[in-house]
């Protein structure tokens, strides 16, 4: 018979108590690489079609890869 110990799934490395925050570091979504109107769409949560994809054209040709950022952390 097993014996669950409460907290025991959680990683390592925290205590056991879950409550570390993500470093600012780590959350942040481009790498220096270009941002495509496909990725824009996706990351607004839209599907990728003809009207979304204009949209996220548009976004990127106001605002550049900044457009991203206010997406995303």
């Amino acid at each position: 018979m097993s014996t669950s110990q409460p907290g025991a799934s959680r990683p390592s490395g925290d205590g056991g108590n879950g409550d570390r925050a993500t470093p600012d570091a780590l959350l942040h979504t481009r790498n220096g690489t270009e941002v495509s109107p496909e990725d824009l769409v996706l990351a607004a949560g839209r599907d990728i079609t003809e009207r979304n994809l204009e949209w996220a054209r548009r976004k990127l040709a106001e605002e550049g890869p900044a457009a991203m950022d206010k997406l995303l952390p």
